[in-house]
This record gives structure tokens, sequence and C-alpha cells, in this order.
């Protein structure tokens, strides 16, 4: 079914990117079939996935995830720009789309990244697939930068978390967004007259490692980035929350601007942005969210067919058309 081409826009949310592959199940169940596909950050892996041809594997290796393996995914860094060079990650993509280029794929692709230094908005539309998807999903902070034509890019969700613009200016006529943050928004109220009293801390510093015990210092660095779990959060969500509290208010701005024709809002509340092993559950609410809209997508798509399609207007009697 195609309304014009069909443009699909896959924002950014770390682990609650898993959503996404949900999403594309129920739309090419129901045998919409994007033409163009633009992501940001999780959502350019997923999309690159996609047009790819590797959906399977990339859902395979989701659903396979554990918290013990998501560790084991991490190398961690400590001389360089992020906590985790990424590179563990980047072999397992280089496994199955190392041989893809962009532009000999059938369908469309972009991946969104943010530049530097001058904060520009890349669109990676040309080259390497993989090295497309490490450039837009690079947190800052979190991840290494990626370094392409001489410019340091990171995740692009901090310039355009929802890529609608570039699924239009790609020749998209009819987008469809998909948005994984939309319970964040309560964040945007003001709580004002706060006293600032703190509160007294609970958590006892970590004692310094000593010697050169690696396990110890590995222990050190999940507690460290991923927190104890005892509601004093880690370093990882300290800069990632703070990151998609951004993320939001930059959304809603450019959502209000450039509004998609359709909106997809897998409903993730409770979900945390490292929950990468909760695959199965989310790739069920991204679904669940693409079916609650599937009546309305059809309904509007098969109306742009026929006002795309239908005949020219006959001339009436005074010669102007009807």
């Amino acid at each position: 079914m195609s309304a014009g081409k069909i443009g699909l826009a896959l924002g950014g949310g770390a682990a609650r990117g898993w959503a996404h592959i949900g999403v594309l199940r129920a739309l090419l169940k129901a045998g919409i079939k994007p033409d163009i596909i633009a992501g940001t950050s999780i959502g350019a892996v997923v999309g690159g996935c996609y047009v790819a041809g590797h959906l399977d594997e990339l859902e395979d290796f989701a659903r396979e995830l554990t918290r013990r393996r998501v560790l084991g995914l991490l190398d961690f860094n400590l001389a360089g720009t992020g906590l985790i060079t990424g590179q563990r990650l980047c072999q397992r993509l280089e496994k199955h789309l190392g041989h893809c280029k962009i532009e000999d794929l059938e369908r469309r692709f972009t991946a969104v990244a943010t530049e530097i230094g001058t904060g520009h908005e890349v669109w990676l539309s040309r080259g390497r697939l993989v090295e497309s998807m490490r450039a837009s999903y690079a947190l800052p902070g979190i991840f290494r930068p990626v370094k392409i034509e001489g410019r340091w890019l990171f995740d692009g969700a901090l310039v355009n978390p929802i890529p609608i613009s570039v699924c239009r200016a790609l020749g998209a006529r009819y987008v469809i967004a998909v948005n994984l943050n939309i319970d964040i928004s309560s964040r945007g109220t003001v709580s004002p007259n706060v006293e600032a009293v703190a509160d007294e801390a609970e958590e006892e510093e970590p004692k310094p490692v000593t010697g050169k015990n690696g396990v110890a210092v590995r222990r050190l660095l999940q507690r460290q980035l991923f927190g104890r779990g005892d509601d004093v959060p880690g370093i990882s969500t300290v800069m990632v929350d703070a990151f998609n509290i951004v993320q939001d208010r930059i959304a809603r701005s450019r959502l209000a601007g450039d509004p998609p024709d359709a909106m997809i809002s897998p409903r993730l509340h409770g979900i945390g942005l490292f929950d990468f092993h909760r695959a199965e559950d989310l790739i069920e609410r991204g679904e669940v969210a693409a079916n609650r809209e599937l009546e309305d997508l059809m309904r509007e798509l098969a109306t742009r067919r026929l006002s795309d399609h239908r005949p020219p207007a006959q001339p009436g009697a005074d010669g102007t058309h009807s």
C-alpha cells in the first residue's frame, strides 16, 4: 500500500528502541512498507538493519540479551572520550552489515548525527551503513564519538530526536513518526518555592581500588555507571536522563513546527534507558502501539492513494474544472 512515498521517522531512546522492531513488524504485517527510513540513535540502528534486510537477525540478538550479556558487551574505557568504546557492539554490526553501503540499499535511508563543536545536524545518507549507525548512537560521554570526513560526530538526538524533516526532505509524502519518549513529557512542569535543604547523603563514597585487580575495577565501573539499585543514580542514569530531558524538549518543539502525518507512541513507562535485556516486552509494546493506530493509518493511506491517482477533473459547461 502506498500513498506516494511513505516515510518512517524512528526516534532515539536507548534501550527503548527495541520497540521500533515491534512497530515495524506491525506495519509490515498490515502491508505498509515504508519507502524512506530516517533514524536517530537507536532508531538508526533498527532502521538501518531493516533496510539492509537484517531485521530478523537484530531481533534475535535483542531477544537473546540478558543483564549479563549486556554487561559483557560494554568495553569500558578510562582514557578516551567516552566511558565505553563500543568496539564490541561495532563488531556485532560489522558481522552482518560490514559490506553494506547506504547508496546500494533498496530503500532510502539516512542516519542523523550531531557534529561536536558546531552543533551541526549531519545527515549520513551515503557510505558505510555501520559507520552511520555508530555516529548516530554515540551518546555523549557514554560512547566514543565517531570521526567521519574530518567531523567528530555523536548522537543525533541532540539536534533532531525524531527525524520527520529528513523524511520529508527525501521525498516522503506521508510521514509516520515513532516517539519513544512520550511518557517523559510530564517532566515539563515547574515546581516553585522549593526550599534548598539537601537530604542527608545515604551512600558512602566507594573506596579507591588499589593494585591491578581487573575484576574489582570492572565491578566498580559497573556500579558507578549503573548505580547500586537503592535509588542512588549511577553515572549513566544521570547523563542519559539529562540527555533525554533535553531531547524531549527539542522533540516537542520540532513536532510543533513540523508534525508528522501519523504518530506512534509506545507506552514505555517503567522501562529504563539501559534495559536492553527487556527486548521481548519492548517489541510487544511497540507492536501494540502500532496496532492502535493501524485503523486510522490504513484509512488515511487509502484516502491519500485515491486522491493521488484520481482521474483529472472534466471541464464544466463554462470551461472551468470542477
